[in-house]
């Protein structure tokens, strides 16, 4: 049944339609079909449409002449593009962290690794939400730049996401991880920002080697 709004279906399907994208539900390098996914979301293609444009600012999306649209394809290139951006960004975002967290911020950045810890132990994956329950969205909120957040949060984030969820999140790595985390949290909490943003880099560039050797 189509929903009445269109604007409140638009966002619905926008919301849902990236997390497949990023959970690797519609696959990567995907060609997109209003009509398609008109009938799979139960939407009209006047929906879809206005969602796959949203989709093309997250970067998810990439159209094409003759071709149409895209879900875009986990590449090393494309990883290695992206990761380098990522490392300076989010290595600047834990030196702010440090310098401008409020205390209770970081124990419930704290508190937040203390439940991830029982599934990384217990299950050999770090599958994490979108938004606040994600430990590096925190602290791309905890460095209180906005512009920073602008690019992070509402640039390239859900298309880090998507390497992440689809090629990161499982295997040895994991619990290497978490330890990694756990040591910016507490950089962050000692105020070292000069610590904090060298230990996310070196956080990220060792995630960039994991994931390529997916790739690869």
């Amino acid at each position: 049944m189509l929903i009445e709004h269109a604007v409140t279906a638009a966002d619905k399907l926008f919301y849902q339609l990236r997390k497949d994208i990023v959970e690797g539900v519609v696959a990567a390098g995907s060609k997109l079909s209003e009509a398609e996914l008109a009938s799979q979301y139960q939407v009209s293609r006047a929906v879809v449409r206005e969602a796959i444009n949203r989709l093309s600012t997250s970067h998810l999306i990439e159209r094409k002449a003759n071709v149409g649209a895209r879900v875009v394809s986990l590449t090393s290139a494309g990883l290695d593009e992206l990761y380098q951006v990522r490392e300076s960004l989010e290595g600047m975002a834990a030196r702010l962290a440090a310098r401008h967290m409020p205390v209770a911020e970081i124990q419930a950045l704290e508190a937040l690794l203390d439940s991830h810890l029982s599934k990384v132990k217990g299950e050999h994956s770090y599958y994490q939400e979108a938004g606040d329950v994600d430990f590096h969205y925190r602290i791309v909120v905890g460095s209180q730049n906005k512009q920073l957040i602008n690019l992070l949060i509402d640039g390239i984030y859900h298309l880090v996401r998507m390497y992440r969820v689809q090629l990161g999140m499982a295997g040895p790595r994991v619990t290497t991880a978490f330890d990694e985390h756990r040591n910016i949290v507490r950089a962050i909490a000692d105020r070292d920002e000069e610590l904090a943003e060298l230990l996310m880099r070196r956080h990220i560039t060792y995630s960039k080697h994991h994931i390529q050797l997916k790739l690869a």
